[in-house]
């Protein structure tokens, strides 16, 4: 299955406070809030949902392309995510510009505050699926630049391409109206369980509702696990345990890489939730969004201590 994932690609910078957030607020000085966290490591890392989802779909054997809109930096990290089997021929330099920046800082409790930068990524609308000489059988559209979220949803349904609808980070910038609008005629939609309370909020649906306009939807719960919803069955997935915590960032993209894997695959929608489960436990484990690592067959045989895959994880072998 030719998977096309549109997305940000970014460099994120990553620290870490000692301390908790939450002890740092002032509930009543909230309107004049200034807080400046001083943080006791920084790293920087590859990042950006779109390759972060294409780098776990490689490690399991698929071959993701990828169309974003990235800046006059880029070339390392072109090099890097080829070397792991990820095309990046639609992935645009645009010139006197930056690739996109992410900058995180999380607490001793996994708590986050973020901000990011769009360099390049700013542009991402003039992009088009019409431009594409192979269509793809799904497109992932990811947070990105909200004209290039909103022109790329549109394109699908012009062209009655399958699309995976994941607005996440974006939602705070889009309207009710156009959430509703963009889940409409979705296969997919992916949010965390927050975000799933937000779209609900902002677009006066429930879950009940929203599946009269997706066909599926996946909402994540960290520790809790995730949900699939589809052919109207629910499906609970338990998280994998982990080794150790290490960094929360890109979980949900590793999720999602999993995912898409066992539905490329022709994979029952349980199996699918599992293998994401088991992508997001690899990825907290390490810091950064795309450095872990495995070989497949260490994926499958961690994956049967805790799933009956009833052998089929083992065309991911061969």
């Amino acid at each position: 299955m030719d998977i096309l994932i549109t997305g940000s690609v970014a460099y994120d910078y990553l620290m870490t406070f000692p301390g908790l957030f939450k002890e740092q607020f002032l509930p009543e000085r909230l309107e004049k809030i200034s807080l400046s966290f001083l943080v006791d490591s920084m790293s920087r890392q590859r990042g950006g949902i779109a390759p972060n989802i294409a780098y776990t779909m490689a490690l399991l054997g698929q071959h993701p392309r990828v169309m974003a809109t990235v800046g006059e930096d880029f070339a390392e990290y072109r090099a890097w995510l080829e070397s792991k089997g990820v095309d990046t021929a639609l992935m645009h330099v645009v010139p006197g510009l930056y690739t996109a920046s992410f900058f995180a800082t999380t607490d001793q409790s996994n708590a986050q505050i973020a901000s990011f930068y769009p360099g390049a990524m700013g542009v991402a609308a003039q992009q088009s699926l019409h431009d594409l000489e192979d269509r793809p059988n799904l497109v992932v559209v990811s947070p990105n630049s909200p004209e290039a979220m909103t022109k790329f949803a549109a394109e699908c349904r012009e062209l009655k391409i399958p699309y995976l609808y994941d607005p996440s980070q974006q939602i705070l910038r889009l309207e009710g109206s156009e959430l509703a609008r963009d889940m409409e005629c979705a296969h997919f939609l992916f949010v965390n369980d927050y975000e799933f309370s937000l779209i609900s909020k902002k677009t006066g649906l429930d879950l009940a509702n929203m599946l009269k306009h997706v066909d599926v939807i996946v909402v994540t719960r960290g520790k809790d696990g995730s949900s699939v919803y589809a052919a109207g069955k629910e499906y609970n997935i338990p998280v994998v345990p982990e080794v150790s915590i290490v960094d929360p960032t890109g979980v949900g993209d590793a999720y999602r890489a999993g995912f898409l894997t066992g539905y490329a695959r022709g994979w029952n929608w349980e199996l699918c939730g599992q293998i994401g489960s088991l992508a997001a436990t690899y990825c907290l484990e390490q810091k950064g969004p795309s450095n872990h690592s495995f070989t497949r067959l260490a994926f499958v045989q961690r994956f049967r201590k805790y799933f009956d895959d009833k052998g089929l994880l083992d065309t991911i072998i061969l």
